[in-house]
């Protein structure tokens, strides 16, 4: 459905499409506000007709995640998720933390919600199998045990310090442990617990012993479900107006965890309809490697053609059965249970948030007494350690909160060092002149943090790119530089205002200035390190990695270079007279 400018508002599919547009227009007294205002907007229609319901599903699914249509509950996650790579291909494979596309070789165990539960089940799967973890260019090259051996996290095999055989038992340990067979793990061990000390080797015993302790332990902290087996479990809610879907990974009947997703547009949606949504886009939209189990259980039923359409469409993209199914009984059952409590505790926490937020804004607007509430806010913060690595950045906030997608960052270049008002106005000027030339949406607020002079520049910048309407606020810190006695630089930088230290206003400008310097630093600290350990003749045209090499060979270093004269440089292989000079003018330039 397309509006009067030609912009996407909603995308759907139908087996029978007369019907199901029909429906939109024959009984409008039953519709919700949002279906009616989506209607009073329909100036068009574009129709693919696709060969099978499958190949509808999957582009409506894609579709939405690309246009974001506004009447769309649309998904909002378009990263990939973190394995656990076992290499197959090695004499004494290694864990690895892995993201991305899945090539050929080795084993993935996943997928995990977030990295941190990749590294904490690595950290564990080390304690208790003793497995290397280290790049093969590190192994390959050590000579004698590292740290990791000395705290027992490696048996050294870098170094000859256990059999292969030893290492293969020991990491087949592990794969079965990371593929939920840990009863099968404990009963390996404890069979060879009881052969070695039947051979009289008490010290090999008692390491066993240890190591099926250590793992009971685990068994005891970690619920693991009696039928195993790989699932998923989604439970959707909603509370004033937010929808949360709560999703669980579970492998080999063993918890990965979980994790909270917040789609848009779900004001006026159903959890059904939400729920719908979110497995097309979760599973099928896009490229992404997404890892899918043979069963979905969700916690609320869908309409029957929605599981038909889905669960087709998902067979196609993994290859075999995909079941959706929403009575569960048993152990099943609990994790929804499960799954349904953290979807009602997200949506609410998330619900109370954006209540905040929406206070903070409208605050902000009786403040600067303002028509209606400002939809976009950008603030502007520069970073730089003496001059060096200047980086401005620029952070979004709209009705919801942050929009990290919107944020951007600028390094900042041909300006005298330090210089913070020419830094501003080149952020400025950069962020301003683009968005004009593509004509996108302009901010109704403009915070920037610090004082006149940074103001001023800002003045001059809309001035020179003829932008109207844009309120600029100056966020200048006091005297004392605390939080709560900031000044507000108003339009003309000649009015200053303060607010309590408790003003919901001022504690939503303190917000997003907070997070343009968080953002600013980051960029800053990134920028420096980059730097301080790139060499000076990476930033000499013509001097690539094979000239960087030689030079450093004939000169035994780059002191060597930097203490060679033009007609030494000259004299090394592959340099041109003309080269040499512009390399002796880099570097003693740079000196």
């Amino acid at each position: 459905m397309l509006d009067t400018s030609r912009g996407v508002i909603y995308v759907g599919k139908a087996r029978d499409l007369k019907k199901r547009v029909s429906s939109y227009f024959n009984r409008s007294a039953g519709h919700t506000p949002k279906v009616r205002a989506m209607v009073e907007q329909v100036c068009d229609f574009e129709i693919v007709a696709t060969r099978n319901e499958t190949e509808a599903l999957i582009l409506e699914s894609n579709l939405i995640k690309e246009l974001k249509p506004r009447y769309n509950v649309v998904l909002r996650d378009d990263k990939s998720y973190p394995y656990i790579y076992v290499t197959t291909q090695d004499t004494f494979p290694r864990l690895a933390f892995h993201r991305g596309a899945r090539a050929d070789g080795g084993r993935y165990y996943g997928p995990y919600p977030n990295a941190g539960a990749v590294r904490t089940t690595i950290n564990l799967l080390q304690k208790l199998f003793m497995v290397r973890q280290c790049e093969d260019s590190y192994f390959k090259n050590r000579t004698r045990p590292c740290l990791q051996y000395q705290i027992k996290r490696c048996t050294a095999p870098c170094v000859g310090l256990i059999a292969p055989e030893d290492y293969a038992a020991d990491m087949e340990n592990a794969r079965l442990f990371l593929a939920g067979r840990s009863h099968e793990v404990v009963s390996v061990l404890v069979r060879e617990m009881e052969a070695v000390a039947a051979r009289l080797d008490f010290e090999r015993a008692a390491r066993l012993r240890d190591q099926i302790n250590k793992i009971q332990k685990v068994q005891a902290e970690q619920h693991i479900t009696a039928d195993g087996g790989d699932f998923d479990i989604v439970a959707c809610r909603v509370h004033d107006g937010v929808g949360c879907v709560q999703v669980f990974f579970l492998r080999g009947g063993r918890n990965l965890g979980n994790k909270s997703f917040f789609p848009r547009h779900t004001s006026e949606a159903s959890v059904s309809e939400i729920t719908a949504a979110f497995l097309a886009q979760f599973y099928l939209a896009g490229t992404s490697e997404r890892d899918l189990p043979p069963d979905i259980i969700i916690a609320d039923a869908l309409e029957q053609d929605e599981t038909e359409w889905l669960q087709m469409a998902l067979h196609e993209r993994r290859g075999s059965a995909v079941r959706v199914r929403h009575n569960v009984r048993g152990e099943r059952a609990k994790w929804v249970e499960m799954a349904v409590r953290n979807a009602e505790f997200a949506v609410r926490e998330r619900a109370a948030l954006d209540a905040d937020h929406r206070r903070r804004l409208e605050a902000l607007r009786e403040f600067l007494d303002l028509p209606e509430v400002p939809a976009r806010i950008e603030c502007f913060d520069i970073s730089h350690t003496q001059g060096e690595a200047t980086v401005a950045s620029c952070v979004v906030f709209g009705n919801e909160g942050p929009r990290k997608a919107d944020y951007r960052r600028f390094n900042i270049e041909g300006i005298v060092a330090g210089d913070d008002f020419a830094a501003m106005r080149q952020a400025l000027t950069r962020r301003y002149g683009r968005l004009q030339k593509e004509e996108a949406v302009m901010p109704d607020i403009l915070l920037i943090d610090g004082g006149k002079g940074q103001v001023n520049e800002a003045l001059a910048v809309l001035r020179e790119l003829q932008l109207e309407g844009i309120q600029i606020i100056g966020v200048a810190k006091g005297v004392s530089r605390k939080p709560g006695l900031e000044r507000l630089l108003m339009h003309d930088s000649q009015v200053e205002r303060t607010l309590p230290k408790d003003s919901a206003a001022l504690l939503l400008i303190q917000q997003i200035r907070d997070e343009a310097h968080r953002f600013a630093i980051t960029a800053h600290r990134q920028a420096r390190g980059r730097a301080r350990t790139q060499s000076p003749l990476e930033s000499i045209a013509g001097v690539g990695a094979k000239r960087r090499r030689a030079l450093l060979q004939h000169f035994g270093g780059l002191q060597g270079v930097l203490r060679a004269s033009i007609d030494d440089l000259k004299r090394a292989p592959g340099i041109s007279a003309q080269l040499a000079r512009a390399i002796y003018g880099v570097l003693h330039e740079s000196a």
